[in-house]
């Protein structure tokens, strides 16, 4: 039920077109009603062998026999229920009234038409308005989910599968506009309906009403009980939908690998048993959802023919139903068999839609771990120093991968942090751009707290290249200016030369207009690499953060991209990690971290005097080989 009212939370800002698509309904429904009635009229025209409706002596009351009972002789008498229902059969009857039986089955013939023409608008209008409004709140909760979800920390990304989000942002979301058609839609319009027939069959007889009614109870139990087990159903339904997205993810991202391994029919044979699990989950969930509506509606049958033996007998016998009246109460009988086979229906929807929406509110209720504090002041610029007091982190688990960091960068300095796989060293500088927040201590630019300011201020003081370039489809020239999309070409084009890509770029069939593919997959990865410099040239921030933005490239590429990478450094506050020591030395400081801790500080000399770790790093990186024997790449 939380679940229902939270989902109506989203229709609420569109609740004038929803009131407009109720009401279409609810005249829908009349409509379907009167279109019902017709059948009274039509078979009086057909039937009336007497020439009773043509020639107007219908405008009295009829008995359940025919016989006319004028208006005045009954006005001093009480009304029986039996009197005001052949009241309105003379009512209605007296309406088509005609010169002959030919003129009275043209007008009901007219009447017809105009009932259905009506019927037909309304349910077109309810329709049309009913889809503008759902779609309204499949965008808005799509729209809501990916903002919340865009807003999250790097920890909730690196705990969630890609494929995990994907699935629920696509499919989990098109099955809650399920539930919504069924909410809206089908309960209502198909429970207003059954209750015009059914309301319409008491009216004629409560006694065969009852009778009725007694095999609705069996139906409703069936449906309460099918839907509950549907729910449950549905959620490993999507869980294993999640696991087919995640596989196909990784397969497609990772294909290179997977081809470079021979690992194909591995990826295939991973694939393909969760689709098998799928296949078989969703054939027992919808066999479970079929069986509901012929059994509720075999029993509605059996009702229907319960009556059938029992009114047939009581209108052979002359009792107080008539043949029309008997005829109106069938049709009204059987034409609510389908609302309520279509409630079933609906009923399983909403479960599967409710399970649905039960994924989605799961990843909206997760709360982002950095928190913005209301009113954070922004940070207007970098002046000083940046400062790591006592700093101490962990991912959750419990172990420190941060102990104790101390550490002052002052503006214009260029300090590069070194030491062995795992240390932590790009956890340290994720701090900076605040990706994630101490569990102790404190950083802070200019003696703010980052935590005490806006992090979008924060973040435009950073310029961050990482070893994964990271590229969208699209042109060159968005890449570039990502993130700044008033920057001019002029400006474009200067930061592409800065970076050593002009060249390249401009050979490009398109130029700056190429689109790069997805990842930039149609570029090297030098070029790759050479683009994202270009981005953090035209950003021209004071602070630059390089993650190994230069560990995975060729030596003619590395050549180009650290020529870039100095034309970028100049005055500005950097930090960088890399594991080619000879990019490193010109360094103002070097600072080694290893488990954790900063173990040793200083310049390139300073530290190989030392003979500690970065001395015995460098001379693995760059010993001899031994005399007369063969180098590791021979």
């Amino acid at each position: 039920m939380a679940r229902f009212v939270r989902l109506i939370r989203y229709v609420r800002p569109y609740w004038r077109r929803l009131l407009a698509a109720l009401i279409c309904m609810a005249v829908f429904a009349v409509l379907s009603g009167a279109s019902l009635g017709m059948i009274m009229p039509f078979v009086n025209v057909l039937f009336d062998q007497d020439g009773a409706v043509a020639n107007g002596a219908s405008v009295g009351l009829l008995d359940p026999g025919g016989t006319v009972i004028s208006e005045e002789a009954t006005a001093d008498d009480g009304v029986s229920v039996d009197d005001l229902k052949e009241r309105v059969r003379a009512r209605v009857l007296s309406f088509f009234v005609g010169r002959s039986p030919q003129s009275a089955l043209a007008r009901v013939c007219v009447a017809l038409l105009v009932v259905f023409f009506a019927r037909s608008l309304f349910g077109y209008l309810q329709t049309f308005l009913m889809i503008t409004v759902e779609q309204n709140v499949i965008r808005d909760l799509r729209d809501g989910l990916f903002r919340h979800v865009s807003g999250l920390s790097l920890s909730f990304f690196h705990s969630t599968e890609t494929g995990q989000l994907i699935s629920r942002v696509t499919s989990d979301i098109m099955l809650v506009r399920g539930a919504i058609v069924a909410s809206f839609v089908n309960l209502f319009r198909e429970s207003l309906l059954s209750l015009i027939y059914l309301g319409l069959a008491v009216w004629i007889s409560w006694r065969l009403s009852l009778i009725t009614l007694a095999v609705f109870v069996p139906v409703i139990y069936i449906i309460t009980k099918v839907g509950q087990r549907l729910r449950k159903r549905s959620v490993r339904i999507q869980e294993k939908m999640a696991d087919i997205t995640s596989t196909l993810q990784e397969s497609i991202s990772g294909i290179r690998v997977v081809k470079a391994f021979g690992m194909e029919e591995y990826e295939r044979g991973r694939f393909f048993a969760h689709t098998r699990e799928y296949f078989r989950r969703f054939v027992r969930r919808e066999a479970l959802g079929a069986l509901a509506a012929p059994l509720s509606e075999y029993l509605g049958v059996i009702g229907v023919v319960v009556v059938l033996w029992y009114g047939g007998r009581e209108v052979l016998a002359g009792a107080d139903i008539s043949a029309d009246w008997f005829l109106l109460f069938l049709a009204a009988m059987l034409s609510a068999l389908q609302p309520l086979r279509r409630l079933s229906r609906a009923n399983n929807q909403l479960q599967i839609g409710l399970a649905a929406a039960g994924r989605v509110f799961e990843v909206l209720d997760t709360p982002p771990s950095i928190v913005v504090r209301d009113g954070a002041p922004p940070l207007d610029g970098f002046r000083d120093r940046i400062r790591y007091e006592d700093v101490r982190f962990d991912y959750g688990t419990g172990e420190q991968v941060l102990r104790g960091i101390d550490l002052e960068v002052r503006r214009g300095e260029i300090v590069a942090f070194v030491g062995p796989s795992g240390g932590g060293k790009t956890t340290l500088l994720d701090l900076l751009p605040r990706f994630y927040d101490p569990v102790g201590g404190r950083v802070t630019i200019d003696g703010h707290d980052l935590r005490d300011v806006d992090p979008i201020s924060l973040r435009r003081l950073l310029g961050i290249v990482t070893q994964e370039t990271i590229l969208f489809n699209d042109t060159v020239r968005n890449n570039i200016a990502y993130g700044m999309r008033d920057a001019d070409e002029e400006s474009v084009r200067a930061a592409a030369a800065a970076a050593n890509a002009a060249g390249f770029i401009e050979a490009m069939p398109d130029g700056y207009e190429t689109v790069i593919g997805e990842r930039g997959t149609r570029l090297s990865g030098g070029e790759r690499q050479r683009i994202a410099i270009a981005r953090a040239v035209l950003k021209n921030p004071p602070i630059l953060i390089f993650d190994e933005a230069t560990s995975s490239l060729d030596t003619e590429s590395e050549r180009l991209v650290q020529e870039a990478i100095e034309r970028l450094l100049a005055g500005r506050t950097v930090l960088l990690i890399a594991h080619r020591l000879s990019t490193i030395s010109s360094s103002d400081r070097i600072v080694v971290v290893d488990a954790g801790r900063i173990v040793e500080s200083g310049t390139h000399a300073d530290l190989m005097k030392r003979g500690g770790l970065y001395r015995r790093l460098y001379d693995m990186q760059f010993q001899e080989p031994p005399a007369g024997g063969q180098s590791g790449d021979e």
